[in-house]
């Protein structure tokens, strides 16, 4: 417990360790007009303010269309706040060389001023706090006017920020690890017997991964959301496949251009074009900041063309994203293609790695020959499940990136991929959804129990089963809304970029929807299940709400965005930091403990009385009462999807043996099961029951020995056309 308390620990400072060592400054490195007409527009604008060495560094590049003296007011805001308000006039400033200043001048401006041991107190007009507020909201105004007219000519707004920031690439390392680790645990339990810890297990882990791709799905809106939201939802990108690796975005470039598109240039015309939510270097600082302690590079911008038209781009949502990322925004679709596909085959490749460690083990005598002898024998079937839980959980990320592919039209052949993975993905998801209705249909029908056909049929349970074991059996139905809010959350995250309100609202209304459901339904396993579901709905319920404050639909002072903004971050730290304790605490106790299952309670749907694998036949005793359970039919194959049931005549001899099941047919002389050559050859099963007349088959034999000359007397011939075992069954068996 003192491990898991420490690693808490750690967990709650990474965001916060990079930044007590970080160097005191102030810095900025976009300017935008915030005035039409504007006389004054910049390519380049690099600021940066160092009290610890009383430096002041600007490199200005621009277009001025002034002419003759000016004086400028300049406004510093902090959370919408005036922090500090001043104006001064360029030609009065003494001891500093301002050229092209004063006067200002027409024309091309590159100008690049360092102002040495400027004054302490230039510097304590700055609020302490400003420098010690992660993703503080600052911003630098200035009007410039008109010494003459004392009209304002020009207006420019520069985003400042303290070199602070809780977005960190180790949170979202620790955060993938330890989801990594909770469905690597649930599916160990699972192979060693253990269905109720992996069930659990497995539930909570997927919740977590829900959780964090919700979090993920807030940056991805185009909602101009508060800096210190922009960088905690930045830290799990990494969910939705927004993951920068060099050599692969060259190959993304290389992919459109073969194909017909054209690739975006932001990333590498910065100097060229200024971006209002920039994610500029911070490598022009070292020259700068002499020899203080930093985390910073040298920077290597290509020189600007004095007089060049001057772009300005605006990135919003999924680019926003990726431009945080450093990722072109034509390369941000193909990069979480590219993932997924690459996370599905490295998860398959370790599947049957294992496969073959568990059958050298079992030869070498490393492992006990029993240990996931269910795997082994039907490992097959058990990736097939794998397979199906890997696209569910890329379908939002997959779902998100290929609907907005089609608004953006990258290439041809990106639009073709888009197409077809979003289709094969729902049509695998939606194949697989009425494939669990069925079966659970047919159960009800046939046992009056939704869990008996669900659970009792290994080759079901592992290949569908990621669909239910988390709910309730009677509330199999859940998967079918689950798939909906996927999809609908998707398309308005997807198509609606350009509309931030109509997101905001639609996300508004669909976990509103989702919470009442969850908190009235309670589909979920267990009490404990469901109130950790409930807590992610409230809490993504709570999520959205303040979405909606961020869109300044109320006109809200820049102060309130900014207070909420803060308490968006702590109240999801807080929570993420909750739920990673948890899914690490039931982790750890399923792989370490003797007996996970004992620390949860049997489920009221009675699931356990029917999850029986073959290796935990091992009596008598257990077969007869898997025969009597009916466990020797294929319960998945028996009504294939036209619905028509594989039965035989009523007139032949297995239904002759269905309505006279005697009270022992196995001779005790005999083997309890069949050797493989007669297994392989038994007839199909069927689910057919054919009505007698009377209650009591006339050929009914209340001996506890077989009569003479029926089909009963041959018990291997019975043994053979009722084989017991689990995995004999389905397509190549029958």
């Amino acid at each position: 417990m003192n491990l898991i308390m420490l690693f808490s620990w750690l967990v709650a400072f990474v965001h916060f360790t990079p930044l007590v060592s970080a160097v005191k400054l102030i810095r900025s490195d976009s300017l935008n007009p915030c005035q039409d007409n504007s006389n004054f527009t910049a390519s380049l604008f690099n600021v940066l303010l160092t009290p610890e060495n009383n430096t002041l560094h600007v490199d200005v590049v621009g277009v001025s269309s002034i002419s003759g003296m000016i004086t400028a007011d300049v406004e510093l805001l902090a959370y919408g706040y005036s922090a500090l308000k001043d104006t001064f006039d360029p030609c009065e400033l003494k001891g500093f060389d301002l050229k092209g200043l004063c006067p200002m001048q027409t024309g091309p401006i590159d100008s690049e001023f360092n102002f040495q041991e400027l004054s302490p107190e230039f510097f304590d007009q700055v609020p302490a706090f400003i420098y010690g507020i992660p993703d503080i909201d600052l911003k630098i105004r200035i009007h410039i006017n008109s010494s003459d007219t004392g009209e304002s000519i020009a207006c420019l707004e520069a985003q400042l920020s303290n070199g602070k920031t809780v977005y960190q690439k180790a949170v979202g390392w620790i955060v993938a690890i330890i989801a990594g680790l909770a469905l690597v645990s649930s599916a160990v339990t699972s192979g060693l017997g253990h269905s109720n810890t992996a069930a659990h297990v497995a539930a909570n882990a997927l919740s977590l991964f829900g959780f964090f791709q919700s979090q993920a799905m807030i940056g991805m809106t185009s909602v101009t959301l508060p800096p210190i939201v922009q960088s905690w939802t930045q830290n799990f990108q990494w969910s939705m496949g927004i993951i920068r690796v060099g050599f692969l975005q060259t190959i993304c470039t290389w992919y459109q251009r073969a194909t017909g598109g054209k690739p975006s240039t932001i990333l590498s015309t910065l100097s060229t074009t200024s971006v209002q939510v920039q994610k500029r270097s911070m490598e022009f600082l070292d020259d700068k900041l002499g020899g203080l302690p930093s985390q910073l590079v040298k920077r290597t911008n290509a020189d600007s063309t004095v007089g060049e038209t001057v772009k300005r781009t605006v990135v919003r949502g999924i680019e926003r994203v990726g431009f945080r990322a450093r990722i072109e925004s034509t390369n941000i679709f193909m990069t979480g293609f590219i993932f997924f596909v690459f996370f599905v085959v490295v998860v398959m490749a370790l599947v049957a790695l294992f496969k073959a460690y568990c059958e050298i083990a079992s030869k070498k005598g490393w492992i006990e020959g029993n240990k996931f002898q269910d795997f082994r024998h039907g490992w097959k079937i058990v990736m097939r499940g794998i397979l199906f839980r890997l696209v569910l959980i890329g379908y939002p990320q997959m779902c998100i990136l290929c609907l907005w592919e089609l608004t953006r039209q990258d290439s041809p052949a990106e639009v073709v991929l888009a197409v077809f993975m979003f289709v094969a993905m729902s049509a695998t998801l939606g194949f697989a959804a009425f494939t669990v209705i069925r079966l659970a249909k047919r159960s009800v029908e046939l046992h009056k129990n939704p869990a008996y056909i669900l659970y009792s049929d290994p080759s079901a349970l592992n290949k569908w089963g990621f669909l239910y074991v988390q709910y309730r059996a009677t509330a199999y139905y859940c998967v079918i809304p689950v798939l909906i809010y996927i999809l609908v959350k998707g398309m308005f995250i997807g198509l609606a970029q350009p509309a931030s309100l109509v997101q905001a609202i639609a996300l508004l209304i669909i976990e509103l929807a989702v919470l009442i459901a969850v908190s009235v339904l309670r589909p979920w396993m267990d009490k404990k299940t469901n109130i950790f579901n409930i807590s992610i709905a409230a809490v993504s319920f709570f999520n959205v709400i303040l979405l909606l404050f961020f869109t300044q639909v109320f006109g809200l002072p820049g102060l309130v965005t900014g207070i909420m903004g803060v308490i968006f971050f702590v109240v999801n730290v807080v929570f993420a930091l909750v739920l990673l304790i948890l899914v690490l605490i039931s982790s750890v106790y399923a792989i370490v403990s003797k007996n996970p299952d004992n620390r949860y309670q049997p489920m009221r749907d009675d699931r356990g009385s029917f999850i029986k694998s073959q290796t935990q036949l091992t009596t008598e005793l257990d077969a007869l009462g898997a025969t009597a359970r009916g466990e020797t039919k294929s319960l998945e194959d028996t009504s294939s999807l036209s619905g028509h049931s594989q039965g035989f005549r009523a007139d032949s001899p297995a239904n002759n043996m269905t309505r006279q099941q005697p009270h022992s047919p196995l001779d005790p002389s005999v083997p309890l099961f069949p050797a493989d050559g007669q297994s392989r050859g038994a007839p199909p099963p069927t689910y057919n029951r054919l009505q007698n007349s009377s209650p009591v088959p006339r050929n009914f034999n209340t001996s506890p020995f077989p009569r003479a000359g029926s089909a009963n007397s041959n018990p291997a011939q019975y043994r053979m056309q009722n084989n017991a075992s689990p995995w004999q069954r389905g397509a190549g068996y029958e």
